[in-house]
């Protein structure tokens, strides 16, 4: 994807099997097609290939799980599957990318990097809340991004989620003023669960803020290891998890990379060595960037820092490996998510805001 590039925007209302429909049906011919290449590009970025006969049993596991913790969400992914013309198993499986590629041994030089502030309510001198990561992934995915906007017929809430292939979540925020964004964490063993992509997208649709969100994850069970930030007006947080083990820590801001940052969690980090040490260099790099960001900065001061190296991870060519299809800043108290879709440094901002019910 260019940065000039106009980022799809889907606005779906109704229940959930609407909402889904209509995703699938604005998106169907890029779905389909993205099923067809290599099924979801899974066998160019996985050593030996998989069949999709071979994950139906797979697959079917997640679903149980999924319509346990997330009945609506599981009634949204079959609508999703009605309104592109797919089956419900491979719009299962555009939800579980992640969790059937699984631990990942190929070196790499990234994955997201995420920081969040919290508002002047938590006394950071008159600024207001803010969310910003980048987004690194393989299997060269910034051809598939877009926007959801959703509301559900009965409730006021509205979202707004950035998605990649069909995904029913993967970070956003919502009118309540609560964003959340996310870190891979390698840790525990993977299992049939809620994937943590619709645990965000569950915590949007039901959580007013940081400790409803909390309280929401403290009786998940999350089928793979992340961290998950949260930021709202006051309050700002981030959540590792691994397997049924759970740690919160609370500050006025935070900087989350790809390693295990809690005291309790950091020995049961499984991050290869050369993952860690771009982990590191990026924690380390976000860190002190932030520090020369003002509590007043503006989106593209954010913008800038998200752009610079080794936050910003460029495209080596491999598309096994992890580089920055996207940038994300959430401002949460305002409603608005601002991408930069494909290489930061090169692209243009692109705007959303939420709808008023």
């Amino acid at each position: 994807m260019t940065g000039t590039a106009t980022i799809p925007l889907v606005r779906a209302e109704g229940d959930p099997f609407t909402i889904g429909r209509c995703h699938g049906a604005a998106r169907s011919g890029p779905l389909r097609a993205f099923i067809g290449d290599s099924l979801c590009r899974l066998n160019r970025v996985m050593q030996p290939p998989v069949s999709m006969e071979e994950l139906l049993p797979t697959i079917a596991a997640y679903d149980e799980e999924i319509a346990k913790a997330a009945p609506d969400l599981a009634e949204e992914i079959e609508g999703l599957a009605r309104g592109a013309d797919i089956s419900r198993a491979h719009a299962s499986l555009l939800q579980l990318r992640r969790e059937i590629m699984g631990y990942r041994k190929i070196p790499t030089l990234g994955d997201c990097t995420t920081y969040a502030r919290a508002g002047s309510g938590a006394g950071l001198g008159g600024g207001e809340p803010v969310l910003a990561q980048t987004v690194d992934l393989n299997g060269n995915l910034d051809d598939q991004i877009s926007v959801l906007e959703v509301a559900r017929t009965g409730s006021a809430r509205r979202v707004l989620v950035l998605s990649f292939a069909g995904l029913l979540g993967y970070l956003g925020l919502n009118s309540d003023g609560l964003a959340v964004g996310l870190n891979l964490v390698l840790g525990g063993q993977w299992r049939p669960g809620l994937p943590p992509y619709l645990a965000i997208r569950h915590l949007l649709d039901t959580a007013a803020s940081v400790d409803e969100a909390v309280a929401a994850l403290r009786g998940m069970r999350l089928a793979s290891s992340r961290s998950i930030t949260l930021c709202d007006p006051t309050k700002a947080a981030y959540v590792e998890v691994v397997e049924d083990e759970l740690r919160v820590v609370e500050a006025a801001q935070t900087v989350h990379t790809n390693h295990l940052l809690h005291a309790d969690l950091a020995p049961r980090d499984e991050l290869n060595v050369f993952a860690r040490n771009s982990s590191l260099r990026r924690l380390d790099a976000c860190r002190r960037g932030l520090a020369s960001v003002p509590q007043q900065a503006g989106v593209e001061d954010h913008f800038a820092l998200l752009s610079a190296p080794p936050i910003c991870v460029p495209d080596g060519g491999d598309i096994r490996l992890e580089r920055t299809v996207a940038a994300v800043v959430m401002l949460p108290s305002r409603g608005e998510l601002y991408v930069r879709p494909g290489d930061p440094s090169a692209a243009k901002t692109q705007a959303f805001t939420l709808r008023h019910g």
